[in-house]
């Protein structure tokens, strides 16, 4: 195997920002000309995040396979403009679900199955399984911090390996704290040290450590950690708190860490080519103009949980030059009586996904604001579907029209779940979840979409058919297709046999949209989504 593999760890204390370091060493290496690819291993037992709530562990991010993953893997898609999948992202749980399979099945012939050596060739396995197209670089991000008790059996993996595969493959990353006490004036490398210790104490000395700090470490404390954490005088960076993540790479690169990296692995010497970081840098901070949009949704107290959102509007913005202000609302706060109040002067309104019916009456309640004030609406999955609720209710007199998840007796089921269509249609479209949050059939993953092109989708996408990610369980009812086209809401994107909706918009309205799928999972800074690109762009002409 050629590929050689840096594992990046973390110390001190969790969200020191691994993910996004792990990233952005990726796309400093792809900037050199290097084929990179990169996974996340995650210590919790889940089998994948489908099950968990969004406060506790931010959004679910899902894959053109269909896998329900961490949210770093958002980070990996957005850096290096590449589709991850199910091979990018192991817990575990899942780690632990295969090695039992595995044991019940009679593999091991009988034999005591153990941690070690079972469950740490598993975890090497799924390493090793990254390597799809003979790249030059893997990068592996072990979740959870060193100490952690759930995490040792990952620690052992990559210590086995690095003898597996050779000193001159393998390279550790390590990511800690240096704190900066104001009180004293002075940064504080104590916390370093003691990481560093415990990683060693586990057999695993770090080539590189990466400091997270608040101010830019001097070469004197550079070379005091170096000198007490056993490292090169040259390996220790400064990973400096960035006003935007996507200036990440280029402080990386300021620092030299990835002429280090591409030192220690004998990669080719090549400069790499940051001319799109640079523009994106440079346009971070010389918008044209500024506009404020609100994101209604039920989760907006862990900001982790709309992340894709969060950072298409930012794509958004940078492709538009505008500074996007996002405002969290929380739909269950949203009454007839407060909504003005709650949305009043802002540009545009966003409804995100979401499941169950907490909070649904607050987001039709914002919705409806939206289309009778002429306000920039996007729906997105849930959001769409309470755009098609509140148009039922409140312009085709359906007053009791609502979704079948929210109330399974309604008299009009303008949004239901299509039996039949999981039934019949197996073959074709089905993607079955045995993990999803209500432990039944989803649709998952990428699905195709025919867009009408005399429409704001056809003008966004200018193209006649796209993929586009799903992870949702109730469609609009074709039953009532007739009686919404009539009164003005237009079907813009249908399944290719044209029995699912999958974007509508209103006439009469600047920007009035919904979707069934999330694309917030297809925008990245070099490439934002057509659909958040326009969204921004006319709700910025109202600014």
């Amino acid at each position: 195997m050629k590929t050689k593999f840096i594992f990046v760890t973390g110390g001190v204390l969790s969200s020191l920002g691994k993910g996004l370091a792990a990233a952005s060493i990726g796309a400093l290496l792809k900037a050199r000309g290097l084929k990179v690819t990169i996974q996340k291993l995650d210590p919790y037992i889940n089998v994948d995040p489908g099950t968990m709530n969004p406060f506790q562990h931010g959004e679910v991010y899902v894959t053109d396979d269909g896998a329900e993953t961490d949210l770093d893997l958002g980070h990996y898609e957005r850096y290096l403009s590449q589709p991850m999948s199910q091979i990018n992202n192991f817990t575990s749980g899942r780690i632990y679900y295969s090695v039992i399979t595995k044991e019940r099945r009679g593999d091991y012939l009988g034999g005591t199955v153990q941690v070690i050596p079972h469950i740490t060739d598993e975890i090497k396995d799924a390493i090793k399984s990254v390597v799809q197209n003979d790249e030059d670089v893997a990068i592996i991000e072990i979740g959870g911090t060193v100490g952690d008790i759930e995490g040792l059996p990952f620690l052992e993996a990559i210590r086995q390996l690095r003898g597996e595969l050779g000193k001159d493959k393998v390279l550790y990353i390590h990511l800690t704290l240096v704190p900066f006490m104001k009180a004293a004036g002075e940064l504080k490398t104590k916390p370093t040290q003691h990481s560093v210790k415990e990683l060693r104490s586990i057999g695993i000395q770090a080539d590189i450590l990466l400091c997270r700090s608040e101010v830019d470490l001097s070469q004197d404390i550079k070379s005091k950690i170096a000198l007490f954490c056993n490292v090169d005088p040259d390996a220790v960076f400064t990973a400096r708190d960035v006003n935007s993540i996507y200036e990440l790479p280029m402080a990386l690169y300021e620092e030299g860490l990835d002429q280090k990296i591409a030192i220690m692995l004998k990669l080719p010497a090549k400069n790499p080519n940051l001319k799109k970081w640079k523009s994106i840098a440079h346009r971070i901070y010389h918008p044209k103009g500024k506009v404020d949009i609100a994101i209604v949704g039920k989760y907006v107290d862990l900001k982790e949980s709309y992340k894709s959102l969060h950072e298409a509007l930012i794509h958004a913005g940078l492709e538009n030059e505008l500074e996007v202000s996002l405002r969290y609302v929380n739909s269950e706060s949203i009454s007839a009586g407060n909504v003005m109040r709650n949305l009043q002067g802002l540009q545009g309104i966003l409804v995100p996904g979401g499941f169950g019916s907490r909070g649904v009456e607050g987001k039709i309640l914002a919705i409806q604001y939206a289309r009778e004030n002429t306000v920039p609406f996007f729906g997105i999955c849930l959001g769409m579907q309470c755009a098609v609720i509140e148009f039922a209710r409140n312009v085709l007199g359906f007053d009791r029209a609502n979704s079948q998840e929210f109330d399974p007796d309604t008299e009009y089921p303008v949004i239901y779940l299509m039996k039949e269509w999981f039934d019949f249609r197996n073959n074709l479209f089905q993607k079955r979840s045995e993990q999803s949050n209500k432990g039944g059939t989803m649709r998952l993953g990428a699905y195709p979409c025919v867009i009408r092109p005399d429409t704001l989708a056809g003008q966004a996408y200018e193209t006649e058919q796209v993929m586009e990610r799903h992870r949702h369980r109730y469609e609009f009812n074709r039953k009532y297709s007739m009686d919404f086209e009539e009164k003005g809401m237009i079907f813009s994107g249908l399944s290719p046999d044209e029995s699912l909706v999958e974007i509508v918009e209103l006439k009469e309205h600047p920007w009035f949209l919904g979707c069934q799928f999330h694309p917030e999972f297809r925008s990245n800074p070099m490439h934002p989504h057509p659909l958040f690109r326009e969204f921004v762009r006319t709700a910025g002409q109202g600014a």
